[in-house]
């Protein structure tokens, strides 16, 4: 359900064509407009700065794997215990 206003000035050319086209299409104005706008976001939003995004966090995430590699195979077993036991020194300070 649509419940957002948006208004801005335009020419009349620019008004004329887009209710021309809503016509064409048998579409409201408003409905021409919306698509019209998600298709450019989607595009202006894409720019390969979603790619270089995710490479970004790909590289760093890379830099982290295997570096917990302690030799303990009963490591994550004993997780809890390590844990807690590390916490009551701290806090025992």
């Amino acid at each position: 359900m649509k419940t957002q206003v948006y208004s801005w000035r335009l020419s009349a050319e620019v008004k004329t064509d887009l209710e021309r086209e809503a016509r064409v299409r048998g579409m409201p104005v408003s409905a021409l407009l919306e698509a019209a706008v998600r298709e450019w976001l989607e595009k202006a939003g894409d720019n390969g700065r979603e790619k270089e995004t995710q490479r970004q966090l790909h590289a760093a995430a890379a830099r982290c794997l295997g570096v917990l590699a302690s030799g303990d195979s009963e490591r994550s077993v004993r997780a809890r215990e390590t844990l807690r036991e590390r916490l009551r020194r701290r806090h025992a300070r």
